[in-house]
C-alpha cells in the first residue's frame, strides 16, 4: 500500500515535473523564436528623437519654430521628479524595481481580459520598446517581443535614461511629443512651472490623448487626473496636504482659454525665417532641419524688419490706391449666416486671409454685414459690436475707387480695415477701407561689411503670398545693373572723366534692328561717364559696354554674383537679364566696402540640439575678421587697433571708390535726387525697365546697403511715369532715415592711390585746382597714371540717323570734338552721319 501509494504520487510528480519542463522549454523556444530576429537596442543609448528647430532674433527672442512634430528634447537630469513620479504613478508604478516586464501586472491583466475587462500590462520600458523598435503587428506576438527587449534594454540602460527616452517620446496630443512640449501646448509653462495637478493632468494623457481632450472631455481628463494624483501619493510621492490641494484645483488649460497660447508669443512667419527654413533645408537636408532640434541664431534685426516692412507697404498701397480700383480679398461668407454673431464670427475665422499685416495699425478682417447708401455696416473680427469705434465705413473714405457702394459691395463680401487716427494726439477718426496690393516687391538690407543681411521683405504680406520677391522673384534689373559696365571700364583704364558719345545708334539682332533709346529720348553728344551713369544715359552704356567687350563685362558680373552665367547679348548691358534683388544687394555691398568680396548671409550661427557649433559665418573661409593690435599694451598713443580680413579683393580699391563717388552723384543730382536725402554720404543706381514693368534703387552708406524692387508678379507695365527713382527711391530713403539713426554713417573710405583732380562733369575738361560751380567735381584717379583728356570712345557703333545734341541749360548748340587721329569733327546741331567717325577711338 505504501509502496502504491510512493509510485501514485511519484507518477504525478513526474507528470508535473515533465510538464514543467515542457512548460519551459515551449516558453523558452517561443522566446528564443521570437528573439531570433529583434531589432538591435543598442542605438537608443545615442538615440536622438526628430526635436523642434528654432530661429533667435540677434537679440536672443524666438522668432520662429520649425518642426514635423513638436518636441523639445530635454535631459532627464533636467526633468523635475515631480514630473517623472507623475507619470511613473500612471503608467507604472514599479518602473523603478522591474527588470523591463512586469510579472504580476501581466497575469493581474491575463485574468482581466479572460473575465472580459481588457487593459494593458505593459511597463514604461516595454512602451519605449514599442515606440521605438516595434511595429504594430499582432498585439501577442508584439507584447512577446516587448518583453525580450525590454529584458534586454534593462542590462543595457540605465532607468534614467530609459525614462528620459519614454518622456521625450510619447504623444500627448495637440501635435504635443514628450512633456516639455506638451507642458507649453497645454498650459504655457516649462516642466519646472508646472504645479503636481498640472503635471498629472500630462501624466493622464498617454494611454489616448484624444480620449481626455482638455474641453470635449473635460470631466472624463479631471477624473483620471485626480486618479494620478492620488496614485502619486500612495506611493509617497506627494504628503496628504498637497494631494487634497491640488486635487481641489479646477482643471486648467491653453485649450480652455485659462492661458495664453506659447505661439501667441512668437511674431507671425514671415519672409525673413522663411527664407532661412529655405536655405537651412537646401545645405543640412529638409527632414534633417525639421528634425534637428537646431538652434538658429539670425542676423535679423526686428526693429529694421519692421521698417522695411512699413517702407515697402506704404509705396505699394500707395501705388495701388492711385490706380483707383477696388478688388478687396476676393473672398465671401454665406449671407444667412450674418444675422448670427457667433455663426459669421466663427465663419470669419475660418478663412484663410492675410491677418499679418501692420501699416500705420493693424489691419482687422471684417465682412460686410449691410450696403447702405453712405456707409457699409461692418462686422471686424476681434472688435465686439458694441465697441465705441462703432462699426461702420463712410461714403467718404471710398473716394479714392471707382463706383457707388453697390457697385463694389455686397453683404457677405470679407474685407480689411484698419483705424484711421489724429496724427496730434491718436484720437480715433474712423474705420477706413483697406486691401492687399496687386502689385509687388521685395526689399532687403545688409551690413556692406559683414554680410549680415538685417532686414528681408519679400512682399506685401507674406500671409497672403509666401512667394519671396528679394531671393525668388527673377526679373530684369535694368539701369541698375549699369554700375557693372562702368565697374568693368574703370577696371580696364578707364576714368570718370572719360568721354562717350551719346548717340543714336542700330543694332542688328538678327531677328530685326534694334534702336535702344535713352529715357529722355534726347542725345547729348561727348559725355563722361560720370554723368552717364548719373542720368543713366542707355546710348553711353552700350557704347560703353562694347568698347570694353561684352565677355569682360559678363565676367564681372559673374564675379560679383550678379548672375552665374551672364548672356553676351548688348542688351545685356542695360540689365535685360534676370536676376534677383538678393544677389543685386549682394553685389553692390562690394562697392560700398571697397571691392572686398562678402556674402551674404541670413544666419550668424547653428548650433545643433547638444549646443555644438554645426555652422558660424564668421569661420566661413573668406569671412574671418580679426582685430589687430587689441591685445597691444605698447600701441602707440594716437594708433588705434584695426579690424583686418582674409577676403578676396574683386574690384580694386580705386574703382570701387571712383564708381561709388560716381553713384553718389545719381543721389546728389542724378536720376534718385528728387527721392533720397539722407544725412550721412549716398551712393545708389535706379533701374527701370522697358515699358516700365519693374523698377529698382539698389544704393548705400559706408555701412549699411539696401535695395528695393517693385513691380507685377506677372510682367506688366506701371503706367507712364513709373521709375526706379520715384517708387524705389522713397522706399529706400524711408528705411535708411531710421537705419542711419541706429546704425549711424560717414564717408566713405578714399583709397591711399587716388589723387584728386576737378573736372567739369558735362565736358570732361581738367579745371584748375582753385575752380567752384554746380559743374565742378574733384575727381579720383589712379596715382601715378597721368589723366588723358580729350578722347573719346563710341564703341564701334555708328551714328543712327540725324539728332539734336543737348547741351547741360538745354540748348542746341553745335561742339568740335578732336578725334583720336588729330581731325576735328564737328557734333550737333543735327549731328549724324559724315559728321561722325563710325568707329574705333576719337
Amino acid at each position: 500500500m505504501l509502496r502504491f501509494i510512493f509510485s501514485f504520487f511519484g507518477a504525478i510528480f513526474s507528470v508535473v515535473t515533465m510538464g514543467a519542463m515542457m512548460v519551459a522549454l515551449t516558453i523558452g523556444a517561443v522566446f528564443w523564436m521570437y528573439g531570433r530576429d529583434l531589432p538591435s537596442h543598442e542605438h537608443l543609448a545615442q538615440y536622438s528623437p526628430p526635436t523642434i528647430s528654432r530661429i533667435y532674433s540677434a537679440e536672443g527672442r524666438v522668432i520662429d519654430e520649425f518642426a514635423q512634430e513638436r518636441r523639445l528634447f530635454t535631459p532627464a537630469r533636467e526633468i523635475p521628479d515631480m514630473v517623472k513620479h507623475a507619470f511613473i504613478s500612471a503608467e507604472d508604478k514599479s518602473f523603478y524595481t522591474h527588470n523591463g516586464y512586469d510579472p504580476r501586472a501581466i497575469v493581474s491583466a491575463a485574468i482581466d481580459t479572460a473575465r472580459g475587462n481588457t487593459r494593458g500590462a505593459s511597463t514604461i520600458t516595454q512602451q519605449v520598446m514599442k515606440n521605438f523598435l516595434l511595429s504594430g503587428d499582432r498585439h501577442v506576438e508584439r507584447k512577446i517581443k516587448e518583453i525580450i527587449l525590454a529584458s534586454r534594454v534593462e542590462g543595457a540602460l540605465d532607468k534614467e535614461k530609459i525614462l528620459e527616452l519614454y518622456l521625450n517620446e510619447i504623444f500627448l496630443g495637440q501635435n504635443a511629443y514628450g512633456v516639455t512640449a506638451a507642458a507649453q501646448v497645454y498650459f504655457n509653462k516649462t516642466l519646472s512651472e508646472l504645479a503636481p495637478h498640472e503635471a498629472a493632468t500630462l501624466a493622464s494623457l498617454p494611454k489616448a490623448p484624444s480620449d481626455y481632450h482638455p474641453v470635449r472631455r473635460k470631466d472624463r481628463l479631471r477624473e483620471r487626473r485626480d486618479f494620478v494624483l492620488k496614485e502619486m501619493f500612495e506611493n509617497g510621492y506627494i504628503d496628504e496636504a498637497t494631494y487634497q490641494a491640488e486635487v481641489a484645483m479646477p482643471l486648467k488649460s491653453v485649450q480652455n482659454g485659462d492661458f495664453e497660447p506659447y505661439q501667441r508669443s512668437l511674431p507671425p512667419r514671415d519672409y525673413f525665417t522663411d527664407e532661412i527654413r529655405r536655405q537651412l533645408s537646401r545645405d543640412f537636408g529638409e527632414e534633417q532641419f525639421f528634425s534637428g532640434g537646431y538652434s538658429v541664431r539670425a542676423t535679423l534685426d526686428p526693429e529694421m524688419q519692421g521698417q522695411a516692412a512699413l517702407a515697402l507697404r506704404s509705396a505699394l498701397e500707395k501705388y495701388d490706391r492711385s490706380r483707383g480700383e477696388w478688388r478687396g480679398t476676393g473672398k465671401t461668407i454665406p449671407a444667412d449666416t450674418l444675422g448670427d454673431e457667433a455663426k459669421w464670427r466663427e465663419a470669419l475665422a475660418d478663412l484663410r486671409v492675410a491677418r499679418d499685416i501692420v501699416l500705420e495699425h493693424p489691419w482687422h478682417v471684417a465682412v460686410v454685414r449691410e450696403v447702405r447708401d453712405n456707409s457699409l455696416l461692418l462686422g471686424i473680427e476681434d472688435v465686439a459690436l458694441d465697441d465705441p469705434r462703432g462699426m461702420t465705413v463712410p461714403r467718404s473714405d471710398t473716394d479714392w475707387f471707382k463706383g457707388s457702394l453697390f457697385d463694389n459691395f455686397e453683404p457677405g463680401d470679407v474685407i480689411h480695415v484698419r483705424q484711421m487716427t489724429q496724427d496730434s494726439d491718436g484720437a480715433f477718426i474712423r474705420w477706413t477701407l483697406r486691401q492687399v496690393p496687386e502689385v509687388q516687391g521685395g526689399f532687403m538690407a545688409m551690413d556692406a561689411h559683414t554680410g549680415r543681411v538685417i532686414a528681408l521683405q519679400g512682399g506685401f504680406s507674406y500671409q497672403n503670398s509666401v512667394f519671396n520677391r528679394a531671393t525668388q522673384a527673377m526679373r530684369q534689373p535694368g539701369s541698375s545693373f549699369k554700375p557693372f559696365v562702368y565697374a568693368s571700364a574703370l577696371d580696364s583704364g578707364y576714368s570718370p572723366a572719360t568721354i562717350v558719345v551719346d548717340a543714336p545708334i542700330e543694332v542688328d539682332t538678327g531677328a530685326g534692328v534694334w534702336r535702344p533709346k535713352n529715357a529722355s529720348h534726347q542725345y547729348y553728344g561727348p559725355t563722361p561717364l560720370r554723368t552717364g551713369i548719373e542720368r543713366s544715359r542707355n546710348l553711353m552704356t552700350i557704347r560703353l559696354a562694347q568698347e570694353v567687350g561684352m565677355d569682360i563685362v559678363a565676367s564681372y558680373a559673374e564675379k560679383f554674383g550678379v548672375y552665374d552665367r551672364m548672356g553676351l547679348s548688348i542688351a545685356n548691358s542695360l540689365g535685360a537679364d534676370e536676376t534677383t534683388l538678393f544677389r543685386m544687394v549682394a553685389a553692390y555691398a562690394m562697392f560700398a566696402n571697397g571691392g572686398e568680396r562678402v556674402e551674404p548671409t541670413l544666419v550668424d550661427r547653428v548650433q545643433d540640439r547638444y549646443g555644438s557649433t554645426v555652422y558660424s559665418h564668421e569661420s566661413v573661409f573668406g569671412n574671418k575678421r580679426v582685430c589687430v593690435d587689441c591685445d597691444n599694451p605698447d600701441l602707440p598713443q594716437g594708433q588705434a587697433p584695426r579690424i583686418a580680413d582674409e577676403r578676396e579683393r574683386v574690384m580694386n580699391a580705386v574703382t570701387a571708390y571712383q564708381l561709388t563717388s560716381m553713384m553718389r552723384g545719381v543721389v546728389d543730382r542724378g536720376t534718385a535726387s528728387r527721392t533720397v536725402n539722407l544725412s550721412v554720404p549716398t551712393a545708389g543706381k535706379t533701374g527701370t525697365t522697358n515699358d516700365a514693368k519693374d523698377v529698382w534703387f539698389v544704393g548705400f552708406t559706408s555701412n549699411i546697403v539696401a535695395g528695393c524692387y517693385i513691380g507685377y508678379d506677372t510682367p506688366r507695365s506701371l503706367g507712364r511715369g513709373a521709375s526706379g527713382g520715384g517708387m524705389c527711391g522713397p522706399v529706400f530713403n524711408q528705411f535708411m532715415q531710421e537705419a542711419v539713426k541706429k546704425y549711424g554713417g560717414g564717408n566713405f573710405k578714399v583709397p591711399e592711390e587716388c589723387q584728386f583732380i576737378k573736372i567739369d562733369r558735362f565736358s570732361g575738361a581738367r579745371l584748375p585746382a582753385d575752380a567752384s560751380g554746380p559743374n565742378v567735381v574733384s575727381e579720383c584717379f589712379r596715382l601715378g597714371e597721368e589723366p588723358i583728356f580729350g578722347v573719346m570712345f563710341d564703341g564701334g557703333f555708328a551714328i543712327s540717323g540725324t539728332f539734336d545734341v543737348i547741351q547741360p541749360d538745354g540748348s542746341t548748340v553745335a561742339q568740335e570734338v578732336t578725334t583720336s587721329t588729330g581731325d576735328k569733327a564737328i557734333v550737333g546741331p543735327k549731328a549724324g552721319f559724315g559728321t561722325l567717325s563710325s568707329g574705333g577711338l576719337y
